[in-house]
């Protein structure tokens, strides 16, 4: 026996039944649906229905929710940023955008330089977050770190100032002010 010689087993194989074809085929007209209603429309499904047990969708707890504040935060080790110096991909300074191109990441991520490595080249990076080793590795090496406050998705939307300076623009939070009673 070989594998050339491998069949399926006697009428486990049968072709697809070709409806809407015609009414000699006896699956004409109405394609085996019947007529009109739910169940004749395209898209339908039939539900799940389990005789009387309780679904599943019942019998699984809720659990969770989606954070509407959630950031997107991207990690880079020194040891990779070390690694692009070398190789000149980044010169001595490296921004939020570089960031997004070589990490293929979303104009909406946060970026957090961590401190595995070391960094032999004085080097600046503007990112939104950086470990106390990175931030120590880095001024050890005579490099400056810059903490940048927007995302790329936020940095466009400010109207007149260039990305480079409105991802370093501080958000601005909103207090709500008391009015005081009026005294009679």
């Amino acid at each position: 026996m070989n594998l050339s010689s491998l069949r399926p087993a006697k009428g486990s194989v049968r072709n697809k039944k070709r409806v809407g074809r015609g009414q000699g085929s006896g699956n004409g007209t109405t394609a085996g649906k019947g007529n009109k209603g739910q169940q004749a429309r395209s898209g339908y499904k039939r539900p799940i229905i389990e005789g009387g047990q309780v679904p599943v969708y019942r019998r699984l707890p809720k659990f969770g929710f989606t954070s509407r504040s959630r950031k997107t935060i991207t990690t880079i080790n020194l040891l990779q940023i070390e690694q692009w110096l070398e190789q000149g991909v980044v010169s001595n300074e490296l921004t939020v955008q570089d960031f997004k191109t070589l990490l293929h990441a979303s104009n909406t991520d946060y970026f957090k330089v961590l401190g595995a490595g070391e960094v032999t080249q004085p080097i600046t990076i503007t990112a939104h977050f950086f470990s106390k080793s990175a931030e120590e590795k880095i001024a050890a090496a005579g490099g400056k770190t810059i903490i940048a406050f927007r995302t790329l998705a936020e940095a466009v939307n400010i109207k007149g100032l260039p990305i480079e300076e409105a991802l370093l623009k501080e958000k601005v939070k909103l207090v709500k002010v008391k009015k005081a009673k009026p005294t009679a």
